[in-house]
Parts: C-alpha cells; structure tokens; sequence
C-alpha cells in the first residue's frame, strides 16, 4: 500500500509512505522556489511516479475549495486523474496529531509521551467553543495509540475560559506566540524565530526586560498574540520597550545593537526554554514515560533542545528533526499505515537524504577538473567556500552535507565572510560537521550520542574554542552534526581529508542557499546560486568533479 499524505499549508508538502516505510518526502518550495510556498502540486507530481492507493489530507485548519463539474478538492482530482482507484481521506483537523504522530514513528521508541509546542495547530471546537491547538501532550505507543493527555488551545472569540483534567481554553498568551512577538519586533518575519535565538547569547539578564512567562503562558500586559498567526509586543507597557531603533540599523551594524535588542532577545529564550521544561515535567508526571518526543514549530529551538537534555538526564528524547509543518504528512501516513494493517514494526527514521538524486547537467558553463577530497580539503584549507552537491536532497531545513556550503572552521572572521556572501544578518551563527568518532573529545554532550541530524546547539569544549572560531558562537556553543562514514561516505572523506591536513576534525556547514531562498534541490539550483553569489567553486563527489567559476577570482 503506497499512501500520500499532503500539507497543503505554508510549508507545503508531500510524504510517500510505501509498506510502511518513508521513501520519499519533498517540500513543494524546494521545487517552485519560492519560499514557504503552498499547495504542493509540484511535490504530488514527483511522489505520483510511484502507484498511489491512498490521499490522506489532513493536518490543517483550512478548508478545501471544490473543482466545478465534479465538486472535488483539486488534490483528489489530481491523483484520481493518473490512479483511478485511490481512496481519499480528509482527516479534518489534526495537526497536533500529525506533528505527534512523525515524532513518535521515527523515534524508535515503543511508547513515549510525545509533546508538541506550536504557534498555532488546528482550530478545534471544544465544550461550544473554540480554539487553536498550542501545546499537547500525547501518549504514543503502538499500532496507532495516540491518546491525548493534556491538550491546550487559545485564540477563542468568545472569551470563553475552560479548564478540566486534561485540557485549557483560553485567551491566554502562549510560549510560541511570545517568540514570534519578540521576533517581529526585532525587525525579522514571524516565522524567523531561528534568528532571534541566534541573537540571543549576545544579551543578559536585565531589570529594563520584564519577564515575560509565568509556567507556560505569557504577560498579557506585555503581548497581543493574533491566531492563527501573528503576535505582538505591546511596547507602550515599558518605555525602553517604546518607539524602537529602525531594527534594519542594526541588522547591518553590529555597533548600532541596542542592549534592548539584545537583551530582549536573551529574555525571551531564557524564559520559554524553561516554560517547554515546564511541560516535560508534566508529561513525566502524567505519562510515567522516560521516552519524551517533540514536535511543533518550537522543537526546531536547537539551544532549548540541549538544555531540556542536560536538565532531564534520566529521560531518553526524540527532537523530530521535520518538526515544522512540513512534518505533519509524514506522521499522518505513518499513522494511516500501522492503522490499517495493524503493524507493530518499529521504524526509526536513519536518514533525512530523502530527496531524489537529480540529474546534472553538462551544459553549466564553468570551467571543470577531476577532483579527490584530499584536493577539495586542500581548497578549503586556503580560504576557499566551498559548495558540495550530491545524491538526493536531505530534507527538513538543515543542511547535512548534500546541499552544503563549506569553509574552514578556523578562519577567525570565517563567520563574517560567509555571512556576507550568503547575505545574512551579522550575528548569525554557523553549524559544524564533526566526524562523529571525534565528538566527545570536542563537546561537552551531555550523554548525547550522536547528532546526525543537528538538532542541539552544543558547548565546544574550552579547549577547542578558539581552534575554530568561525563556528564558535559568542557563548562558545556550535550547532553541530555528527557524520559517519556509513552515513554519508563522501562527505565524510572529505572532512577526513580536512582532519590529515590540519588536525581540526570539522568544517563549517551551512544551507546552500542565499538568504530568503529555498535550500537548492537540482543541479540547475546549484548553478544559479554559484553565479549569483561570490561563491566559487561546486564539488560534484559522484563524478569526481570540481566546478569553477572563473569569471571571479
């Protein structure tokens, strides 16, 4: 049984479960290029190359409009149009559930309490009224076992204020929403939290910042939450908070941050870090589960996710690395799957290059040589970025070293020169890849393993701090990703080679992409991103190829 699953929303999607097993998924921006795009037509065309038997739509709030003559939704008439026979079902609203669900199948746990901290999940009627998901708490187990323990929902127009055992409505401000209020006030879009945790190491505790949640809900003296989307600080509260500095000053001028900014920024992190440990507690205590996987837009919070590892030692966590939207299809298929046929098999997701492998085209107009990692590393070794492109995409928002760009982690205003080549904000942060045999020896892991899918901004070790400070954050931790050869045989060899020459057994490894595009997916992508940008060299390990821009020098 072939199922696909869609999210049609922003984030858009498309997720190919065959028997069982994960074997494609795409997000529909990778292919139209254009960022956060919906409805993914184009991602359900490259899924319907193999036999559909199932649609599953579902995971969202919005309604779907109908086709004239037949009255279908247009997805269901695209697949019935090339599968005749396939069975459609609209799961309705349940996109807390899809986030739980991914979490949960790839995992590897048998059971686990899965906790899911959104913006906003479906908008759901509840005791007459209504509300959209925010934060849930499930107990997951198999087949298809996903019973909600606490589920909280806000954004009602009716004021209503509901409390039981196991579930809350209310007015009230929750822990996503305060970070994207913090965020757009510092100038970036609501959905760009990412940034705002980056800028946080740089601020501290102040008395000028009041403090912002209290257990799992924010001050309504401080922010005005918008649902679905959207918040906002209601700055006249405090007058350092009043009539800010043109947030655009500062984005270009690391001497134009204001201590607001900065601190503010630090606030919000510090106090929703501890309201989601907050939530843990509470999932331990009604669950009983020593298993804890998360989902929902905030799991991708890599410095909360290593916190809540060092807080919680005794508890075994799954961050799902496709926390996003974008994720839900993959847990409604999975679902849908053990559902129906009653399997019991255990399938923990090993590998996000679940893209296709794409043809490359001869027709590039760069110059080409023959290239070995030992001449690729040495590149980078003399201050070259370096792009490498391979294999099928890895999918979710972090680079793994299939659709990288590449430096030397040692260079000590590498994070300045990278920053401007990809057009990004100063203050940003680049992650590393490390071989993994070399991990503990450079981070302080906190009894984690592995970080194959770089979901933990991690403290380097004091030692190693200044050896590379092109990836060391102003607190001295890195978001970092673990390879082993069996994992990605190429670009481990090339970091290996890198290690032969200098000691350090890690580059820096960021998305190869510019700022506000979409991770690059085909050849042509790549190509085009090395033309626009100063970037000059593209290593292709399949063919043993290196391309050059000679037009820069």
């Amino acid at each position: 049984m072939n199922i696909l699953a869609i999210n049609p929303g922003h984030n858009a999607s498309a997720a190919l479960v065959k028997n069982g097993e994960l074997v494609y998924f795409i997000e529909e921006e990778r292919l139209s290029r254009h960022k956060y795009d919906g409805n993914p037509f184009a991602a359900m065309l490259e899924a319907m190359e193999e036999r559909i038997d199932v649609l599953l739509l579902g995971g969202t709030s919005i309604e779907f409009p109908s086709l004239p003559w037949t009255g279908e939704d247009p997805y269901s008439a695209l697949v019935r149009k090339k599968y005749p026979k396939v069975q459609v079902y609209n799961l309705g609203h349940e996109h807390h559930l899809g986030h739980a669900a991914s979490a949960f199948y790839n995992s590897g746990f048998e059971t686990a309490a899965a906790i899911v901290v959104d913006g906003a999940g479906s908008n759901h009627e509840v005791n007459y009224s209504e509300g959209y998901e925010t934060e849930s708490i499930y107990l997951c187990g198999y087949p298809s076992e996903f019973k909600p323990v606490l589920k909280k929902y806000a954004g009602n127009k009716d004021g209503a204020n509901i409390k039981t055992e196991n579930l809350e409505l209310n007015d009230a401000v929750t822990i996503t929403k305060a970070y994207e209020a913090v965020t757009y006030y510092l100038g970036f879009g609501f959905i760009e939290a990412g940034k705002t945790m980056g800028l946080s190491p740089y601020g501290k505790e102040s008395k000028d910042i009041p403090q912002m949640l209290y257990g799992t809900r924010a001050d309504k003296n401080v922010f005005a939450p918008m649902y679905p989307a959207g918040a906002f600080l209601i700055d006249t509260m405090y007058e350092n908070l009043a009539n800010p500095q043109n947030p655009n000053e500062w984005h270009e001028d690391e001497s134009k941050l204001t201590d607001t900014a900065k601190n503010l920024a630090w606030r919000v992190q510090h106090d929703t870090q501890n309201a989601v440990a907050s939530l843990v507690q509470e999932a331990i205590e009604r669950t009983g589960q020593k298993n804890i996987v998360f989902s929902g837009g905030y799991g991708m919070n890599c410095v909360t996710n290593y916190f809540l590892t060092k807080k919680f030692p005794e508890i075994n966590f799954w961050f799902d690395p496709i926390c996003t939207d974008a994720g839900t299809p993959i847990g409604l298929a999975k679902k849908h799957w053990h559902k129906e046929t009653q399997d019991t098999k255990v399938r923990p997701l090993k590998s996000l290059y679940l893209g296709k492998s794409r043809p490359i085209s001869k027709d590039h107009g760069m110059h080409s040589t023959l290239a070995s990692p030992e001449n690729v590393a040495k590149l980078i070794c003399e201050n070259n970025i370096v792009t490498i492109y391979q294999g099928g995409s890895e999918v979710g928002p972090r680079a793994l070293g299939n659709r990288s760009i590449l430096f030397d982690p040692r260079v000590p205003d590498g994070k300045e020169i990278v920053n401007v080549v990809k057009k990004r904000e100063w203050f940003r942060p680049f992650a590393a890849t490390i071989l993994h045999e070399h991990f503990e020896e450079w981070f302080e892991t906190a009894g984690i393993e592995e970080s194959p899918f770089m979901m933990y901004a991690m403290k380097i070790k004091d030692e190693y701090i200044d050896k590379v400070p092109a990836v060391s954050h102003v607190d001295g931790t890195c978001r970092v990703q673990t390879v082993k050869r069996e994992q990605n045989p190429a670009y481990y060899d090339l970091i290996k080679e890198f290690y032969n020459l200098t000691g350090i057994p890690m580059l820096l490894n960021t998305s190869f992409n510019l700022a506000g595009e979409p991770l690059v997916e085909t050849f042509d992508d790549a190509v085009k991103t090395i033309k626009n940008s100063k970037i000059k060299y593209l290593y292709l390990p399949e063919s043993g190829q290196l391309l050059q821009d000679q037009k820069k020098t």
